[in-house]
């Protein structure tokens, strides 16, 4: 399976309009957009369509710039998967996420974090490769030290350890755009406004 992880282009339509001609040429089989799609909610128009138009499977979660009834929208518009809390599986892979941020208006608590990641987790626990997608960073990461003013989330941490995940796909810090790290046996990718292909 290969797999377009993107996020954070915060309404940018000639940036989507790039990421689904890349997706097309990348022939990827589906798109993962880990938050922060629209820029405080200001329009909507043209986020995910681009990528539906070629034909492509896609799952969001809400970041911070959109509510989660925003996600719900743009997911239900487009006939696209939300997987804040929930899951999906597609082949031998299972894929579960948590949007929302611990910080700004459409803040969750980190208990939510990990619950609302466990929820999603527990449909697909059994599957041998798991990804976890989060608008969020973990706590004591890279990442966390290219931004003093955007916290790592705890809940997020103590999921990578609790679950285990393949992968973790996130986004938030545009500074650490494309920065991978290993947390244990699970690989850490900052996907912010960078286009990165993954192939399981």
């Amino acid at each position: 399976m290969r797999i377009l992880a993107t996020g954070d282009f915060h309404g940018d339509t000639s940036l989507v309009e790039k990421l689904a001609e890349k997706a097309e040429k990348e022939n990827v089989d589906l798109v993962i957009i880990t938050g922060d799609m629209t820029m405080a909610e200001k329009s909507t128009d043209n986020l995910i369509g681009p990528f539906v138009k070629k034909n492509k499977k896609v799952l969001l979660i809400p970041g911070n710039h959109e509510s989660f009834a925003t996600a719900d929208f743009m997911a239900k518009l487009y006939d696209v998967k939300n997987i804040h809390g929930y899951s999906v599986r597609y082949h031998d892979v299972g894929i579960f996420g948590c949007g929302g941020a611990n910080i700004g208006v459409h803040q969750i608590s980190e208990d939510e974090i990990f619950g609302l990641l466990k929820q999603g987790f527990d449909q697909i626990k059994y599957l041998e490769q798991k990804i976890m997608v989060t608008h969020l960073h973990p706590t004591g990461s890279v990442v966390e030290k290219f931004s003093q003013f955007v916290p790592g989330s705890e809940g997020v941490r103590k999921a990578i350890e609790k679950f285990k995940p393949k992968f973790l796909l996130c986004s938030h810090v545009h500074e650490a755009k494309g920065i991978e790290e290993m947390i244990g046996d699970t690989k850490v990718i900052n996907v912010a406004k960078h286009a990165r292909i993954i192939d399981i």
